[in-house]
Parts: structure tokens; sequence; C-alpha cells
């Protein structure tokens, strides 16, 4: 097998579960005639995209995914990667791949690494001291592994799903009892879903260096990073490489990772890039970010960027449930084989 390209594709599922199941508060949860919208608006998705290897986020149950491969009759050419016995009391982060190309077992990871510390006595005298005590990801990190050559190196492929930018409700917490803190809860509840996603970033960014630094092993993060390009977010998941404009073959960093949407704008006139509409605020939220291995000015590269597809037509209308569609864009990257 000697495949010249290879595609990645991200795509939020917007509470994918089976009707009549409960989502978050929503104990009906989707009816059937909502369901048959979402399997058909998703099916069609990945039809049109086509991608190698898919992520997603917000999956409830397993048999909700293999409804939507079913419908779009693509269930004998992928394998689905969820975890077992999984059946609609949670979401979870979950992927699919073409067969012929996946390699070993996936896993889900739950833990921080067991030696990220989050704390600081204050780097002068001014500086107070600082704690924060979280050791587990909200939404498990889905790690794999595919060989799309025979004779070439395994992609190992991260699939994440941050905390999101609402504010954490806080009012079931036993100090909220409080009169003053009423009138305080969107401040606070935004301030700690913005520490557990930074403190998520964190630890999966000492996972990633424990796999790239000094292996030249190629790496792909793709999810719903809940955060923009330029996010502190980002920043510690990224380490924000030098994107060199001249030069092929002169740059690459061991550890950083470089963004698809990035790499696009580099082939644009202009960054016309979102995944999400808030209050009439467009950003980009979801993220396919790559190894200097898929970086076209590096010196390690072995996959050549190809060029980035959003599809994000669905985000003009806010009724989701009426359409069947995500309330996320979906991201495509496509990369050709071709060593520096």
């Amino acid at each position: 097998m000697a495949r010249t390209k290879i595609s990645f594709a991200t795509c939020n599922l917007y509470n994918l579960n089976e009707p009549g199941l409960r989502i978050y508060r929503d104990s009906d949860g989707w009816s059937q005639a909502e369901y048959n919208r979402k399997l058909r608006w998703t099916a069609q998705t990945m039809i049109s995209a086509r991608a190698d290897v898919w992520a997603f986020q917000e999956l409830w149950h397993a048999d909700s995914l293999e409804h939507v491969f079913s419908t779009a009759n693509l269930l004998n050419e992928y394998t689905l990667l969820i975890p077992p016995n999984h059946s609609g009391q949670r979401i979870v982060c979950a992927g699919a791949v073409r067969s012929k190309i996946l390699v070993g077992e996936p896993e889900w990871i739950d833990a921080f690494p067991d030696y990220l510390r989050l704390r600081s006595g204050g780097d002068d005298d001014q500086t107070p001291e600082i704690a924060v005590q979280i050791d587990s990801f909200s939404r498990p990190v889905l790690h794999f592994e595919v060989k799309p050559r025979s004779k070439g190196k395994r992609i190992h492929v991260y699939v994440c799903h941050f905390k999101s930018k609402g504010p954490t409700k806080i009012t079931k917490e036993p100090w909220y009892s409080r009169q003053i803190y009423s009138k305080h809860q969107e401040a606070i509840g935004a301030a700690i879903s913005t520490i557990r996603r930074t403190a998520e970033a964190t630890a999966l960014r000492l996972i990633l260096t424990e796999r790239m630094k000094g292996t030249n092993t190629p790496v792909v993060v793709m999810g719903d990073l809940n955060d923009g390009q330029h996010s502190n977010t980002l920043n510690i998941i990224t380490g924000q490489p030098n994107y060199l404009l001249s030069g092929l073959s002169t740059g690459g960093s061991d550890v950083d990772l470089y963004s698809a949407g990035t790499l696009q704008e580099y082939r644009s006139q202009r960054d016309v890039y979102y995944t999400h509409v808030y209050n009439k605020t467009r950003e980009s939220l979801d993220h396919i970010l790559v190894s200097q291995e898929f970086y076209d000015n590096s010196r390690k590269r072995i996959w050549a960027f190809k060029g980035m597809e959003i599809t994000n037509d669905h985000l003009n209308c806010d009724n989701h449930k009426e359409t069947g569609s995500s309330d996320h864009g979906v991201v495509r990257a496509l990369f050709e084989y071709r060593p520096a």
C-alpha cells in the first residue's frame, strides 16, 4: 500500500444520541423525526467530505454513529472508534478511520500526567500564590494510530473536546448560597471554564511533548478546542511556531504544531475561516493541528499541505434541531506525500 494523499476531518456531532434518551438536562432528548434528520445531515456530510480520518465530538451513543455510517453506506469502508459499552449516558470523543490504514487499538486518555503541577508561589514579590486542583479531562482524549504507507511512519492522532467557553454553572455549589454571588455568577463561571480549558490544554501539551520531542513522530491533533486560533489555549498546545514564508525545507520545530487554518491563510487572499457562531460573533473553535512532518517548509517534511475546506453554510440557520445540522462547522485538511 502506497497512498499518495491523506485527509483529516473534524466534526462536532451536536449531542448525537439515540431518540428519547436524555441529553444533559433535556430528559426527552431527540424525537424520532429530529434524530432521522440528524442522521441524514451527518451522513451527507460524511459522503461529501470523504475524509480518510474522522474526529468526532459530542457522541452519546455507539449505535448512533453506526447508523450515520450505515445511512451513508460507508460502514464497510471505515472502522469506528468508540469506547466499549457506550450507550447514551455521557458524551465522548470518537473517530472513524479507513480500515486499511488503521493500526493498533485506540485508547481514551482520562487522566492528566501525574507529574503535572499547576501551582506557584509567585515569580516575584508582588505575585500571590496560585494553585489549581484538577487531574483529568472533561472529555477523555481519543488517541490512535494510522499508517497510510506500508513502509512509512505511523501517524499519531489525538481527538479532543475541551471545556466550553460558556460559564460553568455554580448555583448548586455550597458556597453560592451567600447573596453576594448572585450578581457575579457569569464572571466566576466563565473564569472557572477558562481555567479548566487551560489546564486541559496544558495536560495535552505535556502528552504531546513526551510523544514528539526528539522522535520525528508525525502527530495530528483535531477537535473542538473551544477557543480561537490565537488564544492562550491554542498557544499552549501549538507552542506558537514560526511560520517561514520563504525557503522550502529549512524550518520546522520538534515539538510545535502548525494550524491548518494558518497554512490555508497563506494560500488565500484573506482569512474567512469560522466554525461557530454565537451572538452573531463568528469564531474558529474547531482545529486541525499538525506536527512538522506535515509542514511544507520543514526539513522533516513527509506530507505537504494541499488545502483546507470548511463546511459552514449550515451555521446561517439557528434551528439545528429543525435542519438536523451541527452547530459547528466541519473542517477538512488534505496532505500529499512529498518528503523534503
